[in-house]
C-alpha cells in the first residue's frame, strides 16, 4: 500500500497575502480558489514539480496559529540556484548554508512560518 503525502495545511492570516506571496514570489503554481460558503475557503497551491500541494483558507485549521508551522521542506536540485532565483523574486531568503546532510537555504512567509530548502548530497 502507498501512502502519499499530497496536501499540507499552512495557517496563514491573510489569505490574499498569502496567495500572493506563494505564487507571485515563491512561483508556486494556484490550482483552486473556492469560497464554498461563507465560513470556508479552500485554496490550493503547488510546488512546481511537486507532487504535494499547501492549502490555506478559512475554515480549513482553527487549532494552529498562523507561523506557527515551521520545518516546511522543498528539495531541489541547485540551492544556490534556488536562492537566487528567491531573491529575484523579492523573498527573503538565507545564504546557502552546507551541513553533512545537504545545502540549504530559509525563508519565511509573510506570517513566519518557515521553509527549509534543500540540495541534497551526492548519493554513493
Amino acid at each position: 500500500m502507498d501512502f502519499k503525502l499530497e496536501l499540507v495545511t499552512v495557517p496563514v492570516s491573510d489569505i490574499d497575502r498569502a496567495k500572493a506571496f506563494y505564487t507571485e514570489k515563491v512561483g508556486f503554481n494556484a490550482d483552486h480558489d473556492h469560497r464554498v460558503n461563507e465560513q470556508l475557503r479552500f485554496v490550493q497551491l503547488t510546488p512546481p514539480g511537486s507532487a504535494c500541494s499547501i492549502a490555506i483558507g478559512t475554515g480549513l485549521e482553527d487549532s494552529m496559529a498562523p507561523g506557527s508551522l515551521q520545518g516546511l521542506q522543498l528539495v531541489v536540485a541547485d540551492a544556490e540556484a534556488a536562492r537566487v532565483e528567491l531573491a529575484g523574486r523579492g523573498v527573503e531568503v538565507s545564504e546557502v548554508h552546507d551541513f553533512p546532510w545537504g545545502r540549504f537555504v530559509f525563508f519565511k512567509d509573510p506570517d513566519g512560518n518557515g521553509w527549509n530548502v534543500q540540495q541534497l548530497p551526492p548519493r554513493d
